[in-house]
């Protein structure tokens, strides 16, 4: 097979791929922003309320557990076919998913776009990568994260507009002719960058049981405690599947001739950190987007578009960290872009741990805006320390283990916030306002089982207008105790990041 370098790539032609691939993962990123503003539409036409997380929750988990298989595929087969077979599939699901006649059809359909979405995200790194001329390889990627906050930007406003004056079903079909687009320039302009083993020898029950383990853990995190009950019978039952197989995978992956994760890779300093330091970031951006919103609008009392505004803020410092850092990364050296990532998104998390009820919204938006900024430098800078601990024939692999973690990190995140802020929210109700929560259960328990199915509803209109000002009051100082746990749990695994960067091999820089 002939193989070219990212050097060896005219320049135009580079620019057509790169096009194609940031086409590809904006079609992902962009998938779940418009989802949200259309799902009230689907569920009164569709119906199958009792579906409605899973329509999320399944593209996410295939997502998740797809992403490392296909970084793993794209070491072994040509990354070129994968890519146009991961666009594919997602824009075939896409046009299932508009076409859906139910929401039992429809959780089905977003399962392939999961897939599909998941090789998308693995690959077109890798695609970066491979493309990038030498030296330009931290600027390429930093385009990627340009994507994110394109994305975070008119995601909601493009899926309200579409609902508003087209069909919900067209978030899905816009998918396809721009999916064709991006299927074009991948197909007609990409070449083989990499060279792949000719004998290839796929360690099936390595990814069988990794795949398992995944799905039950991040099912049993995003759904335990609310849809499945923690000491259920299905909710030991998954974590007993994700222990079981987590052990099956260890083991199988010792045996394996071409082991589906080599654990050697950990042996390196620098991979092993820097997926570890992602993780942890990632943990505290997701926990943040997940909970700064609660304390926004439930205990400074903002309006809804303020506080997307606040949330955009986290986004767009994300993306503009990422660019920054894209420019400078090869001149400064990653090791110390991870360090001063670890500092800003440390320095933020202390500054939110003096959030209080009179807070100047400024001052949160300058807060947010830093801890994006330094989660740009560590997204970027610990994915080339990652790619750098391996050899090239090992990049796709590596890649997607980076966002793997990623992914995983912000699950774990978020799941582990969420439990500390309701527990929290709800004593804080209890204690400070004499049963707060027992006195909302009159007239058959309406309001304090509504409170209790979803944080969400304390902070609509209808709702609050049955509380008087003494119990708002209360539920104001609850939720500020309850993120505020949140904060020092940020606090925490920011200060860890920063203490594991300055672990990072000096050969990064």
């Amino acid at each position: 097979m002939m193989v070219t370098t990212g050097s060896d790539i005219h320049q135009q032609e580079r620019r057509l791929i790169i096009a194609a691939s940031l086409l590809a993962l904006f079609l992902g990123a962009l998938d779940a922003l418009v989802m949200s503003a259309a799902m009230p539409t689907i569920i009164s036409e569709l119906g199958g309320l009792s579906l409605y997380a899973w329509v999320y929750s399944a593209y996410f988990l295939a997502r998740a557990v797809s992403l490392p298989v296909f970084g793993k595929l794209s070491d072994l087969f040509p990354t070129k076919t994968l890519m146009v077979v991961s666009i594919a599939v997602f824009s075939a699901a896409s046009v299932a998913a508009g076409m859906s006649p139910s929401m039992g059809f429809l959780v089905a359909a977003r399962v392939f776009q999961g897939i599909g979405a998941g090789g998308i995200f693995a690959l077109v790194y890798v695609v970066l990568s491979d493309v990038s001329p030498k030296g330009q390889r931290g600027k390429t990627l930093s385009l990627a994260s340009s994507v994110w906050g394109i994305s975070s930007l008119i995601g909601p406003t493009l899926g309200g507009f579409i609902v508003t004056y087209f069909s919900w079903r067209w978030i899905f079909y816009i998918n396809l002719p721009l999916g064709l687009l991006s299927l074009a320039g991948i197909g007609f302009f990409f070449r083989e960058l990499r060279e792949k083993p000719g004998d290839v020898d796929l360690d099936w029950a390595g990814i069988s049981c990794f795949s398992g383990a995944v799905l039950a853990g991040l099912t049993l995190i995003m759904t335990g405690g609310r849809e499945i009950p923690w000491a259920s019978s299905t909710g030991i039952m998954l974590a007993v599947a994700a222990v079981i197989l987590g052990i099956g995978f260890v083991l199988t992956e010792r045996r394996a001739k071409n082991p589906f994760v080599d654990f050697s890779f950990f042996r390196h300093p620098g991979f092993a950190l820097g997926n570890l330091m992602t993780f942890g970031a990632s943990m505290a951006m997701f926990s943040l987007f997940a909970y700064a919103p609660l304390y926004l609008q439930g205990a400074l009392s903002q309006t809804p578009m303020v506080v997307g505004y606040a949330m955009l803020s986290l986004s767009l410092g994300w993306s503009v960290g990422s660019l920054l850092m894209g420019r400078v990364v090869d001149r400064v050296g990653a090791r110390l872009a991870s360090i001063t990532g670890t500092l800003f998104m440390t320095a933020g998390a202390l500054f939110c741990l003096g959030f209080d009820m009179d807070t100047a919204l400024l001052w949160c938006f300058f807060v947010f805006i830093l801890i994006g900024f330094g989660m740009g430098f560590i997204s970027l800078s610990t994915l080339l320390i990652v790619q750098d601990s391996v050899k090239k024939a090992d990049l796709g692999m590596a890649t997607s283990l980076h966002q793997f973690a990623r992914t995983f990190g912000g699950t774990v995140g978020v799941g582990i916030c969420g439990a500390v802020v309701t527990q929290r929210l709800f004593s804080g109700l209890e204690q400070g306002g004499k049963g707060v929560v027992a006195s909302m259960s009159g007239s058959g328990g309406e309001m304090g089982s509504r409170l209790r199915e979803s944080l969400s509803h304390m902070f609509q209109p209808e709702f609050q207008a049955q509380l008087p000002p003494q119990t708002l009051e209360v539920l104001r100082t609850a939720v500020l105790d309850g993120v505020g746990a949140a904060f020092v749990i940020v606090s925490v695994i920011c200060s860890i990041g920063l203490i594991l960067g300055l672990f990072l091999p000096k050969g990064t820089d």
